[in-house]
């Protein structure tokens, strides 16, 4: 078991320590295509240079940002968005953060990416919406971070099992407060306007959420799910984010599927009210006797 929760800290095994992983560090430095070089996750001034975290000796992905390693998800989803053609001249795009509203003008929230096909002239013809989906964290990540980064080739083994507040993933939440609203609000919107959506998720997030009715093929489905996760390549220590496995839905039974939950038995939750009522009852003071019952004496 890890002791320490650290995966990745700014690209890198905490265990690494090349000369280009110590660059990385040193100069606080993402190397997964963030919007600047510099890591900006929680901070641009004082980032927490955090991609992942080990969770049942296995890398989670905490930050959206790992998820664009060598743009695999781009490549992938602009196949699934756009015919041949489009492919062969390689005349689309990735445009990240694309606001996107509602009827009355009020904002759904941002789309991650929008990929987008476009004329020799620079006219978009078409386009695909794809959300990252990362995992909330519960637990303190920022004190064995600032331990590590203070002397990193003395703290990359410090024993963390006692902390108390030892980092994990909290798939429910991530569940129910990101993917289920993003698919509700802006996905509903993408749905209404006939347009195709994919999703980035890493494996372990995937396997927490009810399983999607597949569709055979790319043709039959207007959504798609990537399922991704790192592998560690020994002889450069380092982790690579690999596809595992390619979904294909469409995107009312999939959002169906994942935002009503499966009844538990009827019986139980009476007799849980069985319970509680039970109790309460059992705590409730003893009557008064009546004026009636201390005559009758």
């Amino acid at each position: 078991m890890n002791t320490n929760p650290l995966a990745e800290v700014f690209g890198f095994p905490t265990d690494n320590f090349s000369n280009n992983a110590e660059r990385y560090r040193k100069n606080r430095l993402c190397p997964f295509h963030n919007k600047v070089p510099s890591c900006t996750k929680n901070s641009a001034t004082n980032p927490l240079g955090v991609c992942s975290i080990f969770y049942k000796n296995s890398p989670v992905i905490t930050c959206p940002i790992r998820f664009t390693e060598n743009w695999l998800f781009a490549e992938e989803a602009a196949r699934f968005f756009f015919d041949e053609q489009i492919l062969s001249n390689g005349r689309w795009t990735t445009l990240r953060e694309v606001r996107l509203e509602d009827e009355g003008g009020k904002t759904a929230g941002n789309i991650d990416y929008v990929l987008v096909s476009y004329s020799a002239k620079g006219d978009v013809i078409d386009f695909g919406a794809l959300e990252i989906q990362a995992v909330y964290i519960s637990g303190n990540v920022t004190k064995p971070f600032d331990y590590y980064m203070s002397t990193r080739q003395v703290n990359k083994s410090v024993d963390w099992s006692n902390l108390k507040q030892f980092p994990r993933p909290d798939y429910l939440s991530s569940s129910r407060k990101r993917l289920a609203p993003q698919l509700i609000y802006k996905g509903g919107i993408l749905s209404s306007w006939g347009k195709r959506q994919a999703v980035v998720m890493q494996k372990c997030f995937y396997d927490t959420i009810p399983d999607l009715p597949r569709k055979a093929s790319p043709e039959q489905a207007d959504m798609v799910w990537f399922i991704v996760n790192l592998n560690l390549n020994e002889q450069s220590n380092v982790f690579e984010l690999v596809l595992t496995d390619t979904i294909y839905t469409e995107f009312k039974p999939a959002l169906n599927e994942i935002i009503m939950p499966k009844p538990g038995k009827f019986e139980d939750f009476v007799s849980e009210l069985q319970n509680k009522l039970d109790k309460t009852l059992d705590d409730l003071p003893p009557e008064a006797p009546t004026l009636t019952d201390i005559i009758s004496r």
